[in-house]
């Protein structure tokens, strides 16, 4: 372990943090999968418009291990998970922020008999979170834990979740309120869970209410791991004056009490597995996507029970993505799917309006930043392009050195780009 520098005066920080408003966070801040909203927007402005290998890299850190957990960025620090690549070792990474110096590199869960995880994904891909001066970690079933975010102290630590992820797992936690909140998706067991973020204890846990066996003619179960898994991370809204937790599961998407893990509601859509994307909310609907054999489903908000058909208000299947979350400006959702393809689709009625090839395999979701939207693809290349919903406009394009799994954050004037086998600091060229 390396010496791991203390943050000082990190009360006074906070205790200013507390005082600024939301849009100012938004700026200097990313602190869980999709950023401060958890929307995959920033409000951060002066970014590059063409950022690249040779162009604006500030810093250059590598980062060992086999990773697509992404970066989050709190006060001086960045924080990222890391993993051996037959995950025996789960690690904690923290990078200084000004000057990319790899403050902490430890080792946190070590496994013996580590599940299987396919090729594709990583041992270390659920993002962390930070709030309320700590930072919460979790690599699914292995382990998850909390950490002040001051000290790097570990503050608890869970090892006793059942769950076989079957490929891996790939769900991030989020915090609300007094909760951390989990998906577990496996072959075996499928579960939210709501920890008290302070103690780790379980303050409830609720079982999917659908356990997707697929059988075939004979009556036999088929596809049992794929058919019930899932990689989706959660997010909490209000709706009509009340939270709700929304939850992609295993070919189903459900809305839950997140005080209470009550299910209020669930869309079963039988066609589809593995979803892995954030929901977005907007106009009183919630865009789902599905997962494999993709659609984004515009789920009316207010229903009750199984939802049927006429619950919905459109579905769309061609261009949608498996993995890459969606983006949502001006009443249009905009995209980047598994196979390089662009589009943007109208919110409200679900038509296409625009789609186009920029190339590439792309895992990792795009960001909205700076009247930007910034896409990376598994080939290393960075597409910036116009959230216009009139025609596709490309700003600008470059090339890093190794592709790109994880998302990218954002925070101030500077973009924070995870390749496979480096973190990068990447800013507007100094004149």
């Amino acid at each position: 372990m390396r010496e791991f520098v203390p943050r000082f005066l990190a009360s006074s920080v906070a205790l200013l943090l507390s005082s600024i408003p939301c849009s100012v966070l938004a700026k200097e801040e990313w602190p869980q999968f999709r950023g401060p909203m958890g929307d995959g927007s920033s409000e951060a402005k002066s970014l590059p418009v063409a950022p690249s290998e040779n162009l604006g890299v500030r810093w250059k850190t590598p980062i060992p291990g086999k990773a697509w957990s992404s970066p989050v960025v709190s006060g001086n620090r960045i924080w990222l998970t890391s993993a051996t690549e037959d995950g025996t070792a789960l690690s904690l990474v923290v990078v200084d922020r000004e000057t990319g110096a790899v403050l902490r590199d430890e080792v946190i869960f070590r496994i013996e008999n580590p599940q299987f995880c396919h090729k594709f994904n990583s041992y270390a891909s659920p993002t962390p979170a930070i709030a309320h001066g700590k930072v919460y970690v979790t690599f699914g079933s292995p382990g998850t834990a909390c950490f002040d975010e001051e000290s790097g102290a570990k503050i608890w630590e869970r090892t006793d979740f059942i769950c076989n992820h079957f490929r891996g797992a790939g769900s991030s936690p989020i915090v609300w309120r007094d909760f951390l909140l989990l998906n577990f998706d496996g072959s075996d067991f499928q579960f939210v869970v709501a920890l008290d973020r302070n103690t780790g204890k379980t303050v409830w846990r609720t079982e999917r209410s659908v356990d997707f066996k697929d059988l075939n003619a004979e009556g036999k179960i088929t596809g049992e791991g794929d058919f019930r898994k899932a990689f989706a991370t959660p997010a909490v809204i209000e709706w009509e004056g009340r939270p709700v937790l929304l939850s992609s599961g295993a070919k189903c998407h459900y809305a839950y009490d997140p005080l209470t893990g009550k299910e209020l509601w669930r869309l079963e859509e039988r066609a589809q597995h593995s979803a892995s994307s954030r929901p977005l909310v907007w106009d009183g609907k919630v865009f789902f996507q599905s997962g494999f054999k993709g659609q984004i489903l515009a789920v009316k908000l207010g229903g009750t029970g199984v939802l049927e058909e006429s619950q919905l208000a459109w579905r769309v299947k061609k261009g949608v993505p498996s993995k890459p979350s969606m983006l949502l400006r001006d009443g249009a959702l905009f995209m980047v799917d598994d196979s390089g393809i662009a589009s943007c689709v109208d919110a409200l009625t679900g038509e296409a309006l625009w789609s186009q090839r920029i190339g590439g395999n792309f895992s990792a979701s795009p960001i909205l930043a700076d009247g930007r939207i910034y896409a990376c693809n598994e080939e290393g290349k960075v597409f910036v392009f116009a959230p216009d919903k009139d025609a596709f406009k490309l700003l600008g394009e470059g090339q890093f050195e190794a592709g790109f799994m994880a998302s990218p954050a954002v925070a101030g004037g500077a973009l924070y780009l995870r390749s496979k086998t480096h973190l990068y600091r990447v800013e507007v060229p100094a004149q």
